[in-house]
Parts: C-alpha cells; structure tokens; sequence
C-alpha cells in the first residue's frame, strides 16, 4: 500500500485498527474463544482507533490528515451505528461483571473492559461505570508496587476520565513516589501504551522490569511531550512521568534540541495556567529548569 501511495501515517495505523476491529467484534459477535482484551494489554493506538468507532473523536495521529474524496455517499468516520453502539456497551459491562479474577487474563479482561465502559457517557452508563470504579477503590489505597498495580492505575485514570481526579492524584502519591517499582512500572506502561515498545504483551508482569529495557527513553520523551495537550485530565500523570523519566535518564535533556525546546515551552505553558496540584507544578518547574539550564 505504501509502494502504491498511501499516506504513511494510516497505514502506520492499520495494525491499530485491525486491533480495534476485533475487540468490536469480538463483543458485538463472540469469537468463541478467549476475548481480545484478555489476550494483550493494548496500546494507545488501538484505543486511540476504539475512540473514533464509538466515540467518533477523530484519533489525534490522523487530525491533519484531510478525509479522502469518495464517490457517492460515504461516512465521514467509522463510527459504530447507534444501535450497535449500545449492543456494545451493554455487553462490555456484562463482560466486565463476567471476567473471572482467578488468573492474569481475567484480570485483564476486567480491567481493559472496565476502562472502555468509560468512553460510554450516557447518564445511566457513566453512573454505572463510576459505581463500578468506586468499587475497586480500595485498591488505590495500597502504597508502592502490588500485584493490583497496573488494574489501580486503570480504575484511577478511569475516574478521571469521568471528570474525578482525586483517586489519580492519590494513586502517584501511594502507588509511585518514593517507590522504585512503581516508578519503574509507570515507566514500563508509558512506553508501551505510545508505542516505545517493539513487541505486543499479554499480561503486565513487563511492568516489573526495574532495569528500564526493552524501550528507548527518548522516543517515550516526544510521546509524552507531543501527546500531553490530547490528555488534559491526565496533566498531573504526564507531569510525574516526564519527572520521572527525566530523574532516571538525565542525559535525556541534551538529546534532541528541538524536543527540549518544544518541551520547555508546554511545561511553560501548564506552569502559567491553572488546574494542575502543587505536586505536579513543583515537578514541571522542576523539567523546565532542567530543560533551559541545558539547552
């Protein structure tokens, strides 16, 4: 397709969007066997692609791509239909009240369908998500690295979602300062949710790798610095990451200008607003700082 001219960037997104594909279908159908989302814990990409069907949010990596002409009529996203739509949801919250606990791919089951729920915003739909995340907020006070890690981020980043950012604010405070695992697991995740990590993972245990391999630090960088505009409610997360990242890979300042100076400047911009906790402005004072003194 590329040799045939197709633009790079989509068919970058293809995998993404065959990702997506199943997950809808899976749901809406059956397969028969294991559900997708309890086979690999998917990317930024997939749900980037997840959004644009059920959503209709056009996924960022695409916004300046112009639609291409088609003859006839033709819909300008692949949304799902509204009926369709609904079957889907309905049925991902049944998955979610289904998914045995017992193992790592009923966990993950859980916690991917969990978090997709949360892209329903209904009246009815976004009070039985809330309900079903505040459940699981006992989970958001244990401190440092648990076997939960990684299903207390989801149910943290959920809520935010949902318009409460308290449980995310909490969940860096226990599950990641002053913790080596738990910031070696948020590291791990970042990486490979926008895409830094070459190959898929069927479970979270490549959280727990505390030595940072399999991912290159300064791909995870512009991931996080051109993507944290996409995410304003998880402005705090993205401010503790690039800390983070920044603490464990000093050289990172100095390894692309224009990155460090793009950086800069939105950690700039989020220090002039507001609606950030005083942790993440000492944090992004902290990058900013760090970014001019070396560039």
């Amino acid at each position: 397709m590329a040799g045939l001219g197709a633009d790079a960037a989509i068919v970058g997104m293809l995998d993404a969007a065959m990702d997506a594909d199943r997950i809808i279908s899976a749901t809406l159908g059956g397969t028969g066997g294991p559900h997708p989302l309890a086979e690999w814990v998917h990317t930024r990409d997939t749900a980037h692609m997840l959004a644009w069907a059920l959503t209709g949010t056009r996924p960022p990596s695409l916004a300046g791509i112009p639609s291409a002409r088609r003859r006839g009529p033709a819909a300008a996203s692949p949304a799902l239909p509204v009926r369709d739509r609904a079957v889907f949801f309905e049925r991902l919250r049944t998955t979610v009240e289904a998914a045995p606990r017992a193992d790592a791919q009923g966990v993950l089951l859980h916690r991917q369908a969990l978090y997709l729920t949360s892209y329903d915003k209904t009246p009815a739909a976004a009070a039985w998500t809330a309900q079903a995340l505040h459940a699981r907020r006992g989970l958001l006070a244990r401190r440092g690295w648990t076997p939960q890690w990684a299903e207390a981020r989801s149910t943290a980043t959920a809520l935010a979602r949902l318009g409460d950012p308290v449980p995310l604010l909490d969940f860096i405070e226990r599950a990641m300062v002053d913790d080596d695992a738990g910031e070696a697991a948020n590291l791990n995740y970042w990486a490979y949710w926008l895409g830094g990590t070459p190959l898929p993972q069927s479970d979270d245990l490549f959280m727990r790798d505390r030595q940072l391999t399999g991912w290159d630090p300064v791909t995870l960088l512009r991931g996080l610095t051109y993507g944290m505009h996409h995410a304003p409610g998880y402005v705090d997360l993205y401010a503790h990451t690039m800390w983070a990242l920044l603490t464990a890979h000093p050289w990172l300042s100095q390894a692309s200008g224009v990155l460090a100076r793009d950086l800069a400047e939105r950690t700039e911009r989020l220090l002039d607003g507001g609606g950030i906790s005083e942790r993440a402005r000492r944090e992004l004072s902290t990058v900013n700082y760090v970014l001019r003194d070396r560039t």
